[in-house]
């Protein structure tokens, strides 16, 4: 005689319950009343001179400054960066000579402040009247400009920076790549110009653009040498008038249009050197294979070179 089991009792549905974040939503509220409190106190400050503000955010002299910050960046970054390649290759290269060289640079241009080097190079013909040899030489006044002075404190103080990025971004290319260039028969150079570098720059690119937007901030310091920057012709107009702070509001407006816009082309270079990392695969190898293959396709007996 068979027995039967007695029927499973199913159980009732569970019901979930959401958590309740009552603390997150307090907080919340408190700190957009306090935004808005500060925000109200602001606006309706007649100290802070909006009006004031509002004249001068457009002013020629302003919009030369800004025009003037933009180029010693631009100017500053690109020969910073050329000069940092050449370091940093100086740092990996089997020569002692050039190592020692490269390491004493850094040395020195990252343990001095930057403000320091922009007075010592303005000052330069204190020490060195003339630049040149006998009647090659020019006066060394005519030369070092305030211009001429902030250009080359701020891309020899930037190089020493670039130098150890661009270092950085090459350690962390996998040795293979480079044993696997070379027994496709590339020399060195073609080596770290065609497989390196390109894989490099997606370590190399995030650290640059911040120190774009650092160096577009830094340009304020050549108001000790009267460069006629942004923040020296707003400096000028507020001493000229009485206007001091508001002047500094118009400064502060126009660094952070200038570092929004260079924050923008960051983000886009970064998705761009970032293709095929996280979605889909690696560039390095495929680098190879494609070259590899068009060795192959170039060779006269098919095989490879």
């Amino acid at each position: 005689m068979t027995t039967q089991s007695p029927e499973r009792v199913r159980p009732a549905p569970i019901k979930a319950v959401p958590v309740r974040r009552t603390g997150q939503w307090i907080s919340a509220a408190l700190v957009v009343a306090v935004l808005a409190a500060l925000g109200w106190s602001i606006a309706t400050n007649e100290n802070l001179q909006w009006s004031v503000v509002g004249q001068y955010l457009f002013d020629s002299s302003i919009l030369k400054g800004a025009v003037t910050t933009v180029e010693l960046t631009v100017l500053s970054m690109l020969l910073g960066i050329l000069l940092g390649i050449v370091l940093a290759v100086m740092r990996l290269s089997a020569n002692p000579v050039l190592r020692t060289v490269s390491a004493g640079y850094l040395w020195f241009f990252r343990g001095t402040p930057v403000l320091v080097q922009i007075v010592l190079w303005f000052n330069l013909a204190l020490v060195f009247p003339r630049l040149g040899f006998g009647s090659l030489s020019v006066d060394t006044n005519s030369v070092i400009s305030a211009f001429g002075a902030a250009l080359l404190a701020l891309t020899l103080n930037e190089g020493a920076y670039m130098a150890e990025i661009v270092r950085g971004g090459i350690l962390s290319v996998d040795q293979g790549q480079t044993e696997a260039a070379h027994a496709l028969g590339l020399t060195g150079a073609r080596t770290m110009r065609r497989i390196v570098l390109p894989q490099a720059m997606r370590v190399i690119v995030p650290p640059t653009g911040n120190e774009v937007v650092t160096m577009l901030k830094t340009t304020s310091l050549l108001a000790v040498i009267g460069a006629e920057e942004l923040f020296t012709n707003a400096q000028k107009i507020g001493a000229r008038d009485f206007t001091v702070f508001p002047l500094l509001l118009v400064a502060c407006f126009w660094y952070l249009v200038l570092t929004s816009v260079l924050t923008l082309v960051q983000s886009k270079l970064e998705r761009r050197f970032a293709r095929g990392t996280s979605h889909g695969a690696p560039a390095g190898p495929g680098a190879l294979q494609r070259m590899f293959a068009g060795r192959m396709l170039r060779s006269p007996e098919g095989g490879a070179a």
